[in-house]
């Protein structure tokens, strides 16, 4: 059960930790209690899933990744679980998931984010996937990032 410094903890953080060097220091002090109490707080938190992760969220543009595709795949249903692992465990595929296919349009079960400078370079990545997922892949289309979106997962009150 959450109790009131819990939820004032999701609140200083769901907008992204402090930009300091010890950003768990920061927030202890901001909200009154020691930096191992912030730390044992958010691990007990994504332990039991209140929160599902703890990372960075990198603008791509700004770092000059600027041809951003998901590559979108018809992958047979009976292996997408394990090529899904292995295409997200690429070192190039920043997420990948399952989703469903809405026939008769849209015929892709399995998405793979690709970042790369160029668009000759993210084509050549999905070629690596195409490789990868060989005859269990019956079609495949990338669809390209044309402006970037303001990424935020849930928010509550303060």
């Amino acid at each position: 059960m959450l109790d009131a410094d819990d939820r004032n903890l999701i609140v200083a953080t769901q907008s992204g930790l402090p930009r300091v060097s010890r950003p768990y220091d920061a927030l202890a002090g901001q909200l009154g209690m020691a930096p191992e109490e912030v730390l044992r707080r958010l691990q007990r938190m994504l332990d039991c899933g209140v929160i599902r992760r703890i990372g960075a969220v990198p603008n791509h543009y700004a770092i000059g990744y600027v041809a951003n595709g998901m590559s979108v795949w018809d992958v047979d249903d009976a292996r997408i679980d394990e090529l899904g692992t292995r295409v997200g465990a690429l070192d190039f595929v920043t997420h990948c998931y399952r989703r469903p296919r809405r026939l008769p349009d849209w015929p892709y079960n399995l998405f793979a984010m690709v970042h790369s400078q160029t668009r000759e370079e993210v084509a050549a990545r999905v070629l690596e996937i195409a490789a990868l997922l060989g005859d269990a892949c019956r079609a495949h289309d990338v669809l390209y990032s044309t402006a970037i979106l303001k990424k935020t997962g849930l928010r509550i009150a303060g």
